[in-house]
């Protein structure tokens, strides 16, 4: 009987998989017809992740059509999108706005992989880490759009205390983010972002971390964090913990 072979003479066979266009592209992100810049730190810039992503735009589907939580539109829309996503090699699907929790599970049915819609399924896990009597700092782009069903449908009806906060107000964030203007200071929204985090926590002294659910707060995650010294969640940490789930790599320390 010959010995076996070492594993470095092995064939390495690769095989083409039905439909698929494209590989190396773990996670596919789908996002919303808008008019906004995106820094490093928001999912619409392929720099944030240290992985590759690729993207599909949901054609006719905007902010405004997720915020009716009971008769939300652009189903249609974003499964086409996320479909395309898988075909083109998409292990798993995420979403640019975190209203679309509104149909987080029709497309996790219609899609058939993972899928991350928004920021706000990571809810349950913060409240789990923090304990009972503390509270987890919500801060959106705008209390108007984000409602009570939203925040039902991200955490399944598990009991979360939350402290909303929102950039309502803030006119350099307004102005980029909600008016599309097509411009972004990036510093004068920085500092508006911190000022609402900071006024957050001062007014609930039981929030024990930060949830963006807006992705076009992420760039600033970093200075909120040094500001009110709490660990700060979004859309990035959900998509960074999914990929770390979907592709594993072996350890390489020593034993």
């Amino acid at each position: 009987m010959s010995a076996q072979e070492p594993d470095i003479l092995k064939p390495n066979v690769l095989r083409a998989r039905d439909r698929q266009l494209g590989y190396g592209r773990p996670i596919g992100i789908m996002v919303l017809e808008e008019r906004i810049p995106c820094p490093p730190g928001t999912p619409g810039n392929p720099t944030t992740f240290s992985f590759p992503v690729c993207y599909e735009i949901a054609r006719g589907v905007s902010a405004d059509s997720l915020t009716d939580a009971s008769h939300p539109g652009g189903l249609r829309s974003l499964v086409a999108a996320g479909r395309s996503l898988i075909e083109r090699g998409a292990c798993a699907v995420a979403g640019a706005c975190g209203l679309m929790i509104v149909h987080q599970q029709p497309l996790a049915r219609a899609l058939g992989v993972p899928v991350f819609t928004s920021s706000l399924l990571q809810l349950p896990l913060i409240a789990q880490m923090l304990g009972a009597d503390a509270a987890v700092g919500v801060i959106c782009s705008s209390e108007a759009r984000l409602g009570a069903e939203h925040l039902r449908l991200a955490t399944a009806g598990a009991e979360v205390s939350i402290a909303l906060a929102s950039m309502e107000g803030q006119p350099h964030f307004r102005a980029a983010v909600c008016d599309q203007s097509g411009a972004l200071d990036f510093e004068r929204v920085q500092a508006e972002v911190v000022e609402v985090a900071r006024t957050l926590v001062s007014r609930n002294r039981k929030v024990g971390a930060i949830l963006f659910e807006c992705v076009d707060l992420p760039p600033y995650a970093s200075a909120v964090q040094q500001a009110v010294g709490l660990p700060v969640f979004d859309i990035t940490t959900l998509i960074g913990h999914a990929f770390s789930a979907l592709v594993r790599r072996p350890f390489d320390g020593v034993y």
